[in-house]
């Protein structure tokens, strides 16, 4: 008499697997940066989105660690280019070099050729340099000599900046703005948070050693394309999709705001709040997503009067006010 076959065993949902792999990323870069998870969602959301991400903060809150411990949980290449006043594209994209030994021209990899490229103190670099971003953010790729060299997926450019005002600094131009997905302001800290990372100090804590503070890889590119792939069911209602229009189209008309949303940000509003919503649990969009996701997808899309800056009045506080006034459908 044969044995009876064995049931087959339930394999585990990859969209599943993907969200917890990519929800844990938030514990293992606490284990090296305090307070900062909504900066960590906001990465995740850019590498589901294929998008890139604008960091804001002022020196010392620790910008370039959590991009470090971020890439080290997320188990990808990533490459740190500190931007100067005297820095090159060349030394961005890479550039030929002639080898005597063969006569000819070689290419020579620059930085960019990395999943995550944390592009440190963008704003302190010419828009001449800032600019040699602007085809390997849009098109992933770079050219050299005529000739078009792809970069790798994931690509994602992680840039940090220092507030405007501050000494030495350049505007980004608005062509560079709008290639960002996310523009996410890296705060300072509380004090309960503040008193932590002092704790952590002192007993040892080294930010050079990600490995020692515990950071482990909990996460992969696989985990990445099995997100996206989920993503895409996520449903949008007819009034969800209208509600995204009525926000950015408010932004065009505010007395407050010169140069409003453009359908490129209105359709990033909607990427984003699609994949929060995943992340969330939910196979559907609320109105509630799209606020979430208003302020870091549409505050650097926007520019403002010059009598409304010298009234004090910032974006986000006149994106605040367009959520508050724009009917949110049931």
């Amino acid at each position: 008499m044969t044995d009876a076959p064995t049931a087959p065993r339930d394999s585990p949902d990859p969209s599943e697997q993907a969200r917890a792999s990519l929800s844990a990323l938030r514990e293992e870069v606490a284990k090296a940066v305090v307070g900062q998870d909504s900066v960590v969602s906001g990465l995740v959301i850019a590498l589901l989105c294929r998008g890139h991400v604008l960091l804001e903060g002022v020196p010392g809150v620790a910008k370039t660690l959590l991009i470090r411990a971020f890439a080290a949980a997320l188990e990808v290449d990533t490459k740190r280019v500190q931007f100067t006043p005297d820095l090159m594209p060349g030394d961005i994209t890479g550039s030929l070099v002639y080898d005597a030994r063969t006569a000819q021209f070689s290419f020579s990899a620059g930085p960019v050729f990395t999943n995550l490229l944390l592009a440190d103190e963008i704003n302190r670099t010419p828009p001449k340099t800032q600019s040699a971003l602007l085809e390997a953010m849009e098109e992933r790729q770079v050219s050299v000599d005529g000739a078009p060299r792809a970069l790798p997926d994931p690509f994602v450019v992680a840039a940090t900046q220092n507030p405007i005002e501050y000494e030495g600094t350049y505007p980004l131009p608005e062509a560079q703005l709008d290639r960002f997905l996310l523009k996410l302001t890296v705060s300072l800290p509380g004090r309960d948070d503040e008193v932590s990372i002092l704790r952590r100090h002192a007993e040892g804590f080294d930010p050079r050693d990600l490995a020692s503070a515990g950071v482990r890889t909990v996460a992969s590119p696989a985990d990445l394309e099995a997100g996206r792939a989920a993503v895409k069911s996520v449903r949008l209602a007819p009034e969800v999709l209208g509600y995204i229009v009525d926000v950015c189209q408010a932004t065009r008309t505010s007395p407050s705001v010169q140069l409003g949303v453009s359908p490129r940000g209105a359709t990033a509003l909607m990427n984003t709040a699609r994949t929060w919503a995943w992340l969330s649990g939910r196979d559907y969009v609320t109105p509630d997503d799209v606020k979430a996701l208003a302020g870091p997808t549409l505050r650097h899309r926007m520019r403002l009067r010059p009598e409304a800056e010298m009234e004090g009045v910032g974006t986000d506080s006149v994106l605040e006010s367009i959520l508050s006034t724009v009917a949110v459908p049931r």
